[in-house]
């Protein structure tokens, strides 16, 4: 499908990018958001935490989050609370690592989990009765979540139905390396003091001599990514798990929207060229946003990204039926 156009524009008072990128996740607050945890055991004896937001509906949002996030993410609780405020259940899943709690294995997260997620799905399938799912992503939960749709379509349960992500790193080298060091340094601080805890079990296994040399993401997945999650080294990590070699595979409706303002994004993440060979693809790429931004108006705690899911996940899925 070819870009379709985008009405987001931000406020005047965030001017840039950066702006649009920061001031939400640092001054940003939902309320209203009352979750029930469960914790989940995986096929491999380790565990992750999902949050429930339940209204009694027989239909169901998963909520993949971003880069060392987690379910309470201003981003994440304000897209709960929509889809509930739409009569709609919702799930936030969080990472291996990411609840508060390290997990037992060596291995943690990474950008190509879609196997984690798969395992989310079918558990709140066999949990609820619910007809229809649809999956949220931001970030590195939207990198997740493509890869999920479109690397073994045939496999996707038919209860998903729709699917929005939103400021993803399709290309995870370009993205790798177009991050600004300010940002970069902000996720190493917390992806170190998490490794510290892994030392701490696993003494062999974890060096983390020399760390606080480290200054890119590229550096980081070589050393760490990679070696722990069983690629070879980071540029074999970009290239099995970044999401757009997925996108023409995708079969069920999606929409991807990436702000072109995006201080995360490189260029080859529009997929511009992939999302006019896939029909039911949509790519949205909005002048302003940021990254996992989109403020609306911040006074009134008003976000495109909210608007834009419940539009095309419910609504055009209704006015479709009708048609």
């Amino acid at each position: 499908m070819p870009i379709v156009p985008s009405k987001h524009k931000a406020p005047f008072y965030l001017f840039n990018g950066h702006l649009q990128t920061i001031i939400p996740s640092l001054f940003r607050q939902v309320d209203g958001v009352l979750y029930l945890r469960e914790r989940l055991v995986t096929p491999d004896d380790d565990f992750i935490d999902i949050d429930w937001s339940k209204v009694g509906s027989n239909e169901l949002v998963i909520l993949s989050h971003g880069l060392e996030g987690d379910s309470g993410r201003p981003y994440i609780q304000g897209m709960v609370k929509a889809f509930n405020k739409h009569g709609v259940d919702a799930l936030a899943w969080n990472y291996r690592s990411c609840s508060g709690e390290p997990n037992k294995l060596l291995r943690s997260y990474h950008l190509g989990a879609s196997d984690d997620l798969d395992f989310v799905v079918r558990h709140a399938l066999d949990a609820g009765s619910y007809d229809k799912v649809y999956l949220v992503g931001f970030s590195a939960g939207g990198n997740i979540s493509l890869k999920y749709l479109g690397e073994a379509p045939e496999k996707v349960p038919a209860e998903i139905k729709r699917a929005a992500v939103f400021s993803v790193p399709v290309d995870l080298k370009s993205s790798a390396k177009q991050i600004s060091r300010i940002y970069t340094q902000r996720f190493l601080k917390s992806l170190g003091a998490k490794l510290e805890q892994k030392r701490q079990m696993y003494p062999d296994d974890v060096d983390l001599s020399d760390y606080s040399i480290l200054w890119s993401f590229p550096e980081f997945d070589d050393r760490y990514t990679a070696p722990l999650h069983g690629f070879k080294n980071a540029e074999d990590y970009y290239k099995r798990v970044s999401s757009k070699q997925f996108i023409p595979k995708i079969k069920v409706p999606t929409l991807l929207v990436n702000a072109k303002n995006d201080p995360f994004l490189g260029k080859p993440c529009y997929p511009i060229h992939e999302a006019e060979q896939n029909p039911l693809f949509f790519l949205e790429i909005p002048e302003e946003g940021g990254h996992v931004g989109f403020t609306e108006d911040f006074r009134k705690d008003d976000y495109y990204s909210e608007a834009r899911a419940i539009r095309f996940i419910l609504e055009e899925q209704d006015r479709e039926r009708v048609e």
